[in-house]
């Protein structure tokens, strides 16, 4: 199946600018993202053809080569091309150090709510990056992460007041919100912001607080267990409730934020849910069949190498690769054959390769 032009999965004209390039991505990654589309084969791909797209067309260089020879000018060999793990990695490269999980799913740092004991603004999220093994990430684990984060004080608890007693805000007049009232052109124009005297809040420490000058909050260090489910990818990401920074004066907790990162692995490289690795045999094993002891995820196999076999070959091992994320499937381990070229010869082989060479005439 021919592949689909960039620009047309973008939805932007060949002459797009960068930032038109961009937001168009931006707006098809948040809504066709794997997380907020869970189990939806459709979306995936989407998302997958859209990150594919914008790699190459956010870069002039590439931009050009595709512009002069298409899809020929990227075409990849070996086990597969761009697929929804480089996806999400390239997705996270990208808009990581954005607000972005506001736009996923409608929370961010700072954002204003009401609850807790006095009510108030919620707490910032708080982002980690969590390195995972190929063995963990197949496995699924649990892990305790050391995190540092705003606490309510001990000593005021949490009010900023020594006394613990909050007066109404002089500035605001208790509403939290301030307004200015400004002339122009057209008339008295009228502008509504945060109180900066009580941020919002309505209310002042009547006496304030030593411990934390007043704002309520300590930083401080505090250990969180998050379960890691199988099968997770590199820019999965996992929002645990309440385990980012206290609000101010009450308010309530806001997430944390784990984002998975994948460590490269010494045998096998990761491909979705498929592994590959490679194995090595010599002339006469290739031409004559072997069996080979390999390494699996799972452990040591035999494979059984056909007499025959050419370089560059793979067999499939079903079963042998990682768990899809909660569904109930298993990818496969794709191994490559590559037939050595030996680079010094006994006399002995020598010989034989030279009667070998006549018989070949």
């Amino acid at each position: 199946m021919a592949k689909a032009d960039f620009y047309e999965v973008l939805g932007v004209e060949k002459n797009a600018t960068e930032d038109e390039i961009k937001k168009a991505y931006r707006r098809l990654a948040i809504k066709y993202h794997p997380d907020k589309n869970p189990g939806d084969k459709a979306a995936e791909e989407k998302f997958r053809q859209a990150t594919e797209a914008y790699e190459i067309l956010k870069e002039p260089q590439k931009r050009a080569q595709y512009d002069q020879f298409g899809h020929a000018a990227f075409e990849q060999g070996g086990f597969g091309g761009f697929d929804l793990s480089d996806a999400l990695r390239a997705f996270m490269n990208d808009f990581g150090s954005e607000s972005i999980f506001s736009d996923l799913f409608g929370f961010g740092g700072g954002r204003r709510g009401r609850g807790g004991r006095g009510g108030g603004m919620r707490g910032n999220d708080l982002q980690v990056r969590l390195p995972l093994t190929l063995e963990e990430i197949v496995e699924g684990v649990k892990k305790t992460l050391k995190v540092r984060r705003k606490e309510r004080c001990s000593s005021c608890g949490g009010s900023g007041s020594k006394s613990g007693k909050r007066n109404s805000c002089t500035k605001c007049g208790g509403s939290g919100r301030v307004r200015q009232v400004a002339n122009s052109f057209f008339g008295q124009v009228i502008q509504e912001s945060v109180c900066p005297v009580c941020r919002g809040e309505g209310s002042v420490a009547a006496d304030t607080c030593s411990s934390c000058g007043g704002s309520g909050l300590q930083q401080d260090e505090t250990t969180i267990s998050v379960d890691i489910p199988a099968g997770v990818s590199e820019g999965n990401y996992i929002s645990v409730p309440q385990k980012g920074d206290c609000g101010p004066y009450g308010g309530p907790a806001g997430d944390l934020i784990v984002i998975i990162q994948e460590k490269e692995h010494h045998v096998f490289k990761r491909h979705g849910i498929d592994l590959s690795c490679e194995v090595a045999v010599t002339f006469s094993e290739a031409a004559l069949g072997t069996q080979k002891l390999i390494d699996t995820i799972d452990g040591k196999v035999n494979l059984k190498i056909p007499a025959g076999t050419q370089s560059e070959k793979i067999f499939r091992l079903r079963g042998k690769g990682v768990p899809a994320l909660h569904r109930r499937e298993r990818g496969d381990l794709l191994v490559r054959i590559h037939v050595q070229t030996p680079e010094k010869l006994s006399r002995r082989q020598r010989e034989l390769f030279e009667q070998l060479a006549e018989t070949e005439k």
